[in-house]
């Protein structure tokens, strides 16, 4: 896990205060950073654009070009001046080495963008948007200063946001770069250290992202066992029978000893998959809402849930009568996608916001559900997953546009169901299930266009 941050000034005072390093010190770093990645990725004598603000982070492209300076043909722009007075001591130190400043042209084999950063706040004005258009439309290797230019600390982005192929980030990580938005422009993230070591550097953080590394998968270690020692998922089956059989299929091949479709009449199924007309004794786990539809009645239901196994909560359930209810189970695993997670929030009288309001804010509203519901588990869909409780959110960035596909939700409840079953937290169930649901299709050799759920079930076989 690494943490995320919404704002690191405060981090950087603290490195001021606790470690007597100078901001012009931090600085140096900061652009000793970005002269390494440009001579990761230019041959010596290349053209190289750098796009300077006027504050801080203007002051570390000045800086960069002070760095790179004679090894490159450069072209630095300064389209707002120097305000800040490490920017214009920056631009001083730059003039006596004979650098000129100049306009945008073409034919730049790297584009470095360090206008704005994390700091800002405000709408881009014309010069600036002027500005983006150019640079998104030149062709070369494009790194961003901090975070590109046109993104907000919400997460959300301008219409001309600088799309960078590397952002080398100062200091720590910024939860803005891990938004939904975000994933379009960001490319490739590295983080700069600004004197010191990152575990010196941050302080705890409430937000994190997760890692590969940090998939545990539920391999077996113990040789004495049976089935039954590793659970048993209940999957209610409703009217999209398909829908309960993918998420059946996933539950048993991530480690559930048993799984059995919960329908009313006899419904077609894969042999290893068992079925039931009512809650089995041995059940240790129920999936619900998947294709639910309206196969059960109210009634039927409840007598169904009339128990406290822990219970993993997706689709059509968030519409259902009972939903409430249901939140007032512990142990619980809610799975939407942001259309659905508006609806709860209304119905939850938190918010009552389109998808687009949600979209362009997710985290925060995260944190408002998770503060009115701390002991249920929100596993938020999209292009960057948050599985979150009560204070701990994780953005887990390993998604791809492969798992934009009927039925990949349903695999992933499958998922979730199946290490429910065999006992472990919920929120650790979720966080390892969303992992093992992206990185499978991450790693999925064919192309993006092709994937199925059934693939991703059977690249959960190989991780």
């Amino acid at each position: 896990m690494q943490n995320l941050y919404t704002e690191v000034t405060t981090l950087d005072r603290r490195c001021v205060t606790n470690y007597a390093l100078s901001e012009e010190l931090m600085m140096e770093h900061a652009a000793t950073a970005l002269e390494h990645a440009v001579r990761s990725h230019t041959t010596t004598g290349g053209r190289v654009l750098i796009v300077c603000g006027s504050g801080n982070n203007g002051a570390d492209g000045l800086a960069l070009a002070r760095l790179l300076y004679p090894d490159y043909v450069l072209s630095v722009h300064l389209p707002f001046g120097a305000s800040s007075a490490l920017c214009q001591l920056q631009r001083e130190r730059l003039e006596k080495l004979g650098v000129k400043f100049s306009a945008i042209d073409e034919g730049y084999d790297t584009i470095v963008d360090a206008m704005f950063g994390s700091g800002l706040n405000r709408p881009l004005g014309p010069t600036a948007i002027d500005v983006l258009e150019q640079l998104n439309a030149l062709n070369g290797y494009k790194i961003a200063c901090d975070i590109p230019s046109g993104l907000y600390a919400s997460g959300t982005l301008e219409q001309y946001t600088f799309k960078a192929d590397l952002t080398v980030t100062m200091g720590a990580l910024k939860r803005s770069l891990y938004s939904d938005a975000a994933k379009e422009v960001i490319g490739t993230v590295t983080v700069a250290n600004l004197g010191v070591a990152r575990s010196s550097y941050e302080t705890p953080s409430s937000w994190q992202l997760a890692d590969e590394s940090d998939l545990s998968l539920p391999t077996r270690t113990r040789t004495s066992t049976h089935k039954g020692s590793y659970g048993h998922l209940a999957v209610i089956c409703g009217e999209k029978i398909g829908a309960s059989v993918l998420a059946g299929s996933a539950a048993l091949r991530f480690g559930t000893g048993l799984v059995s479709l919960i329908s009313n009449e006899n419904v077609a199924i894969p042999y290893e998959l068992m079925q039931s007309h009512s809650l089995p004794a041995t059940a240790t786990a129920i999936a619900l809402g998947m294709g639910l539809g309206e196969e059960f009645c109210d009634d039927e239901l409840s007598r169904l849930l009339d128990n406290a196994h822990p219970m993993i909560l997706d689709a059509d359930i968030f519409y259902h009568p009972l939903f409430l209810s249901l939140l007032k189970r512990q142990n619980i695993v809610l799975t939407p996608h942001p259309k659905e997670f508006a609806h709860i929030l209304k119905v939850c009288g938190i918010a009552d916001i389109d998808v687009a309001t949600l979209q362009n804010d997710r985290f925060s509203y995260a944190e408002r559900f998770c503060a009115a519901y701390p002991h249920a588990v929100l596993v938020l869909k999209g292009s960057n997953v948050i599985v979150a409780r009560h204070d701990t959110f994780v953005i887990n960035p390993h998604g791809t546009v492969a798992l934009a596909k009927g039925g990949s939700g349903d695999v992933l409840g499958g998922l979730i169901g199946a290490l429910l079953a065999q006992g472990y937290d919920p929120f650790e169930a979720a966080l390892n299930a969303s992992l093992a649901h992206t990185l499978a299709a991450r790693n999925a050799l064919i192309n993006n266009y092709a994937l199925t759920p059934l693939d991703i079930i059977e690249r959960i076989t190989t991780l």
